[in-house]
């Protein structure tokens, strides 16, 4: 029996190895900072691993983890909220940004990147999120070097390209009516823009 534990012990730190980079890839869409995106990824890992217990062998381990993330981050916001004492003129002084731009421009940035060719895509995110160097993607992917330095300076131009002319912008649900806004850009004096 102890024998039957020591081996799901090692699976589960062997399977957790193998989820890292996509718990680090998840980290840094949260908190868009390397640093604070490796912190994110610590604390996860120690949370997993003093709570494996409650982990339920058979069931989807990336999906626990990545639970564990996310509450991990929101606690994290928690704890930085500002807090002052309730008074009239500090609060209606206190003003936060808005954050919708953000998750606009985030939506943006991973319609365009998947739009990218996969191998683009692939040395792209070797590239800047692991850091690693253009020699061993290279070995990593069987390619030379060349063509590793090529594939990341064509996915920079074209997510460039895609943000720079809007063509990365998700488009409208099905079902939601444009119409309104065709109709105000009439009247304004811009024809609405016709597809051939």
């Amino acid at each position: 029996m102890a024998a039957e534990s020591r081996n799901d012990v090692h699976d589960f730190h062997e399977q957790l190895k193998a989820i890292l980079p996509r718990l680090r890839i998840y980290a840094l869409s949260l908190t868009r900072d390397r640093d604070a995106a490796d912190d994110l990824v610590h604390d996860t890992v120690i949370k997993a691993l003093t709570g494996r217990h409650s982990f339920q062998p058979g069931t989807n381990l990336a999906a626990w983890l990545f639970r564990i993330q996310r509450n991990e981050f929101i606690s994290g916001l928690r704890r930085q909220r500002p807090s002052v004492p309730v008074d009239t003129a500090i609060a209606e002084s206190l003003s936060h940004p808005a954050h919708q731009d953000s998750g606009l421009i985030m939506r943006e940035f991973v319609t365009a990147f998947a739009k990218l060719v996969p191998t683009q895509r692939e040395a792209l995110l070797l590239a800047v999120l692991e850091g690693l160097p253009y020699e061993v993607i290279a070995a990593h992917t069987d390619v030379s070097v060349g063509t590793v330095k090529s594939r990341i300076s064509r996915a920079r131009d074209t997510l460039e390209r895609l943000l720079l002319e809007g063509e990365a912008r998700p488009q409208p649900a099905a079902g939601v009516d444009t119409t309104a806004a065709d109709d105000r850009s009439a009247e304004a004096g811009d024809a609405p823009a016709t597809e051939s």
